[in-house]
């Protein structure tokens, strides 16, 4: 099963839409996901306002290592089978994301150490950047708006020179946020079927 029906034609939105589908299915639209980050993000600011920003921001670390399997975890607690088909053209698009997000680490550690109150800013143009993609992932249109508020917020905290925990704190808001309401959409499309997508 390919994206496309041969070399130089349109893509095939039939194909498309049901890979979609089979990752909607798999993970329950990504909702799991993003509420496990968005924990991973409240214990950082919790740890941010009781011992230290520096200690915050290797909890965000050490704790963004286990956002997956928790996840795909509780995918399963909730019902839905935590994987997606071995042959579904978009698991790939998966992976590329999260090397994507590997590989801005460094970066984000490198303004830490520059200006410590920049790094959950810039971890949030990160993590934008990425919820992006999922709308191609899971074609659901809702993540364009995940995107672009952890991004608008990322800019507005640097920009206002806002403490470290304030910025982890609006990761955790705005994913948990988000993460109720793709969990609803995601409910609602398993309980009506195909015709709700």
């Amino acid at each position: 099963m390919t994206l496309a029906q041969t070399a130089g034609s349109t893509p095939d939105l039939a194909t498309t839409a049901a890979a979609q589908r089979d990752m909607r299915a798999g993970y329950l639209g990504g909702a799991p996901g993003v509420l496990v980050s968005g924990s991973v993000w409240a214990v950082a600011a919790c740890v941010a306002a009781w011992l230290s920003p520096q200690r915050a921001i290797w909890a965000l670390f050490v704790g963004g290592m286990f956002i997956h399997p928790i996840a795909v975890l509780c995918a399963r607690l909730l019902g839905a089978p935590g994987r997606h088909s071995p042959n579904n053209p978009l698991g790939p698009l998966a992976m590329a994301t999260t090397f994507w997000m590997i590989a801005m680490l460094p970066l984000a550690y490198g303004i830490a150490l520059w200006r410590i109150e920049l790094f959950f800013p810039a971890m949030l143009l990160v993590i934008g950047g990425r919820y992006l993609c999922f709308h191609t992932l899971y074609g659901n249109r809702l993540y364009w708006a995940v995107g672009a508020v952890l991004g608008l917020a990322g800019y507005g905290l640097a920009a206002l020179n806002a403490p470290p925990v304030l910025g982890a704190a609006a990761g955790a808001f705005i994913e948990i946020v988000f993460s109720l309401v793709l969990l609803a959409g995601a409910r609602r499309e398993t309980r009506m079927g195909p015709a709700a997508a």
